[in-house]
């Protein structure tokens, strides 16, 4: 079994080397690795919506954006590779880790299937879990943040 921290690595080089596909073979393990070409994600734009809105509105607005750009600024376990995000170890199983969850570096918070190989991530860093920001079954990117954390 490769060790995560290994394909991290590989991964990363990969990113910032721009490659879309690696292959590394030696006598004890051999390793593919292939993600979509950079241009192959689509990209969704919102378009602002224009609002007829009496004045008295107007100061609400400001805080709204206020409560999603405190939870942006925590810190947030990202996706190591590319694949399949799951949630729960199995169909009918509870999810590993949900909003309120303590965890700490050895937590496995999800699976991410790759090349039909589910891998298990840690969290890698302690807290309690304040987000999830992908839903099981979807696919992720690498670097995707898939959970915001705050730190103990």
């Amino acid at each position: 079994m490769i060790d995560i921290r290994k394909l991290k690595e590989l991964v990363r080089l990969m990113v910032e080397n721009d490659l879309t596909e690696l292959d590394i073979r030696d006598e004890q393990e051999t390793v593919t690795v292939k993600r979509p070409g950079v241009h192959a994600v689509p990209q969704v734009v919102a378009a602002p919506v224009m609002a007829a809105a009496p004045v008295a509105a107007a100061p609400a607005a400001p805080a709204a954006p206020a409560a999603p750009a405190v939870k942006e600024s925590l810190p947030a376990i990202e996706s190591p590779m590319v694949g399949t995000f799951y949630a729960t170890p199995g169909p009918d199983k509870a999810p590993f880790v949900s909003v309120g969850s303590k965890i700490g570096p050895d937590t496995t918070v999800c699976l991410i299937e790759a090349m039909k190989i589910f891998n298990e991530i840690k969290a890698e860093t302690s807290g309690t879990v304040e987000e999830v920001l992908v839903k099981s079954g979807q696919p992720v990117e690498f670097g995707q943040p898939l959970f915001r954390i705050r730190p103990n």
